[in-house]
């Protein structure tokens, strides 16, 4: 059984341009770059033979990757969505209770997340511990980095910002 990957219109959209570069543009160039270094000979010293075979041994292996995700896609438009818990989409504002600093994230597909721009992975330690709860709810998060406690601040939705200008 396939587990669906939730996602938005805009990552379901940049894995697509992401696949129609690689099949439209990067392996095309890749068959030539190994067609011209073929015609060098000895393919035992051909660095550039072995460089693009790799390349294109990579390329192969990405868009098998990024089929498989699109495949699995369950495209959500978390405007949709009800935000008085924490759910796909929801923008969070949490108080870390140690330091009394307040972050704010938003909980996206995995080919979406950008943590620097506060846009976290709905499969993400954080995100799995968040879902579900509601403003005012603390909540002790087992990290990577160790044990934190946050107090949920605020749980709403906001349109989501994908990219840095």
């Amino acid at each position: 059984m396939n587990i669906k990957e939730p996602m938005t219109k805009f990552g379901y959209e940049k894995v697509q341009a992401e696949i129609t570069k690689l099949k439209m543009v990067d392996r095309p160039q890749t068959v030539k770059d190994i067609e011209e270094a073929l015609e060098h000979g000895d393919l035992k010293e051909n660095a550039e033979y072995h460089a693009a075979k790799e390349k294109q041994r990579l390329i192969d292996g990405r868009l098998i990757e990024l089929s498989d995700l699109i495949s699995n896609a369950q495209i959500i438009d978390p405007a949709s969505l009800a935000h008085s818990r924490v759910s796909f989409g929801s923008t969070v504002v949490l108080l870390d209770v140690d330091s009394d600093k307040e972050v704010t994230y938003t909980i996206v597909g995995g080919c979406e997340s950008n943590p620097d721009i506060g846009l976290i992975s709905f499969n993400s330690p954080l995100s799995k511990q968040l879902l579900g709860k509601e403003e005012g709810d603390e909540v002790r998060v087992k990290l990577p980095g160790g044990v934190k406690e946050y107090e949920i601040e605020e749980v709403k939705y906001q349109e989501i910002v994908f990219e840095c200008n």
